[in-house]
C-alpha cells in the first residue's frame, strides 16, 4: 500500500487544469489543509497520470507501507481491534493472546486482519456464541488477497 501526502497550503493548482474537473476542485488553493490519500499502486494509477497527475505528483511524497512485523505494535493493533468488539461472551485479552496466530494467518496485513476478525465476529453473532476463539477463526477463510498470494495458513 502507498500513502501520498500533500500539503498544498502555499501553492495554487492551475485553474485551467482544474476546470475540467468537478466544481469545487480549486478549493485546495483557498482552504489551508493537508490532504492524505491512501491507495495501492497510486504511482501507476490515474491519480498521477496526465497533465493534472504531473501537477499533483509534484506536491506529493510517498510513504510506502507493508505488512506489520510481529512485534509490540502488532499486538497493540490486535488489542485495539478487540476493544471495538461488542460480543457479549467474548473474553477480553483473547485476541492479543492469539497475536502470533493472527499474524501467521494474515502475514501482518491489516486488511486481512480486519477481514478475519470481522468475519469471525459476524459468525459469532450468527451462531449465537458471541465470542471469537482460535477454533472459530480457523473456520474462516482469509480474504482473497491472502489466498491469491498463498499467505493463508489454517
Amino acid at each position: 500500500m502507498l500513502i501520498a501526502r500533500l500539503d498544498d497550503t502555499d501553492h495554487e493548482v492551475s485553474m485551467q487544469v482544474n476546470a475540467s474537473d468537478s466544481p469545487g476542485t480549486e478549493d485546495n488553493s483557498r482552504i489551508p489543509a493537508t490532504f492524505v490519500l491512501a491507495g495501492i499502486n497510486v504511482e501507476r494509477a490515474g491519480l498521477l497520470s496526465g497533465p493534472r497527475g504531473e501537477q499533483i505528483a509534484g506536491r506529493y511524497s510517498m510513504v510506502r507501507t507493508g505488512p506489520f512485523p510481529q512485534d509490540a505494535q502488532w499486538a497493540t493493533l490486535v488489542a485495539a481491534i478487540e476493544g471495538s468488539l461488542r460480543l457479549h461472551c467474548h473474553q477480553p485479552g483473547t485476541l492479543p493472546g492469539l497475536a502470533g496466530y493472527l499474524h501467521e494467518r494474515t502475514s501482518g496485513m491489516i486488511g486481512s486482519l480486519l477481514w478475519l476478525i470481522r468475519s469471525a465476529a459476524i459468525q459469532a453473532v450468527i451462531d449465537g456464541t458471541e465470542k471469537i476463539t482460535r477454533a472459530s477463526m480457523k473456520a474462516i477463510t482469509v480474504d482473497i488477497a491472502s489466498q491469491d498470494t498463498g499467505q493463508e495458513k489454517p
